[in-house]
């Protein structure tokens, strides 16, 4: 599968460059698809483009807009069982969670967007000051490889939603579910110009669309370091930037939780999606006494946790996105284990009964430190770091010891410090007993986790720009 356009003005535009980016399936380790290694110049004619079509689109009434969103969800949904087999080819997800969480929930989120607008105070007044809430302009969306619908989704549907005009840049590393999101675009009839797609890499591509002076708006998804690249570069013509960065999520389990049911949900959100979630719950901490225990209750759970071919129905875990991502999370381990870590299950060997696949084992590593780098950076894989604790304030302290703040948990059945430590946790979400994801809250991160919030009214609200009008 050969793909040569990029989605400019309305159109399929034959690619400016004649290079191309190979598309691995993780599982196969075989290249699947192509698409073109987009340049400079491209970039540029999205951004072209998308201004032209800026002022109609934020004219357009919020009717208009919402219906073609909605009749864009339908369209993609006509198209689920395609994008399903897109998702396990291209990022290597088991079929079960390329159905349920790459698929079906962001099409459920686009129909969602544009039903919340309703919800949005456009217009407010206050004594002699009209308060507006205006479409914010041109936004460059650049999104990540490990959910590629939904980071798509939660940016690109909000901000049209918004009468914002979008040029998007998928992950070249599984950009095939934005390429049927484009194709549905111009079949429901957006208007030209409006949504735009270039293909690419970051350093090229995205630079040019984190810097350009028709963008007023950078929304990115991804590492800490390149999203520091992002804001260094939008800086330069002072361009509001949301970053939604990496994560070292702290699990803290109270010495009164349902110690089983917590760390059993606490691997469970470690792995999803391979580990390879910037949420995921990657820091396990457990009162001192209760080590053994967890150790153990933690290392039959990793055990069921059956690897294989992502289209088995059988199999829970599958391989990494690529075979550099796995020899970074095998360092980690390998680094761990180096630093006085204690491996309860997994390790970094290729699994026995696995001779092809960028598979990692499901991990738990235990007795870490917080001084230790696998406690303190980002893996993105199905590793598991379990700390001890001597007291609460002591787990409070390791939980907010690192530089992100994304995610984090607290267990307990006292209702009153279960709500103290969740509100001392510094971090965008806590989980609270396993709270089930809702789609209407605000997510984003402290600290070196990022900026600004997607999803919920909050996410809608970000790609409005605020006016006073006195009189």
């Amino acid at each position: 599968m050969t793909h040569q356009d990029h989605y400019i003005a309305g159109a399929w535009v034959r690619a400016s460059g004649h290079r191309s980016i190979p598309v691995v399936n993780p599982f196969t380790e075989q290249v699947i698809a192509e698409v073109p290694d987009g340049t400079p110049e491209d970039a540029v004619a999205a951004v072209l483009a998308a201004r032209t079509a800026f002022n109609e689109w934020a004219a357009t009434p919020l009717a208009k807009r919402t219906q073609l969103v909605h009749d864009l969800a339908e369209a993609l949904r006509a198209r689920r069982a395609e994008l399903i087999e897109l998702t396990i080819d291209e990022l290597g997800a088991p079929r079960r969670d390329a159905s349920a969480s790459q698929v079906d929930l962001p099409i459920d989120v686009l129909d969602w967007l544009a039903e919340a607008a309703d919800e949005v105070e456009f217009k407010s007044t206050d004594g002699n000051v009209t308060v507006l809430r205006e479409p914010f302009g041109v936004v460059s969306c650049i999104t990540p490889w490990n959910y590629p619908l939904h980071q798509l989704v939660v940016k690109v549907g909000a901000a049209l939603v918004m009468g914002c005009t979008v040029v998007l840049k998928p992950s070249e590393v599984t950009p095939l579910s934005a390429i049927v999101f484009a194709e549905e675009v111009n079949r429901v009839g957006f208007p030209a110009g409006v949504f735009n797609l270039v293909n690419g890499r970051g350093p090229v591509v995205g630079e040019v669309l984190a810097s350009h002076p028709e963008v007023d708006f950078v929304s990115f998804t991804g590492s800490t370091a390149a999203g520091t690249r992002v804001a260094e570069l939008a800086a330069r013509t002072v361009k509001k930037v949301s970053l939604e960065l990496g994560g070292k999520s702290a699990s803290v389990i109270l010495p009164d939780a349902d110690f089983d049911f917590a760390v059993k949900q606490t691997v469970a959100r470690c792995f999803e999606n391979s580990g390879q979630a910037c949420s995921a719950l990657t820091r396990m901490l457990v009162p001192r006494s209760e080590l053994a225990r967890a150790e153990d209750i933690a290392a039959v759970a990793a055990s069921e946790y059956l690897l294989g071919d992502p289209r088995d129905p059988q199999t829970v875990l599958g391989p990494v996105v690529s075979d550099a991502q796995r020899a970074r999370v095998r360092n980690h381990i390998d680094r761990a284990i180096d630093d006085g870590a204690r491996l309860v299950i997994g390790g970094s060997e290729q699994p026995t009964d696995q001779s092809h696949g960028y598979f990692v084992k499901p991990t738990v590593l235990s007795r870490v430190t917080p001084d230790m780098p696998i406690a303190r950076d980002e893996v993105f894989g199905p590793v598991l770091a379990i700390l001890g604790y001597d007291d609460v304030d002591e787990a409070v302290r390791t939980a907010n010891a690192t530089d992100y703040g994304l995610s984090s948990a607290v267990w307990g059945t006292n209702a009153n410090l279960v709500d103290e430590v969740a509100r001392q946790m510094r971090a965008g979400q806590v989980i609270v007993n396993g709270g089930a994801w809702n789609f209407r809250a605000p997510f984003g991160g402290y600290k070196q986790s990022g900026l600004g919030r997607e999803s919920g009214v909050f996410g809608l609200e970000e790609f409005l720009e605020i006016k006073a009008l006195r009189a």
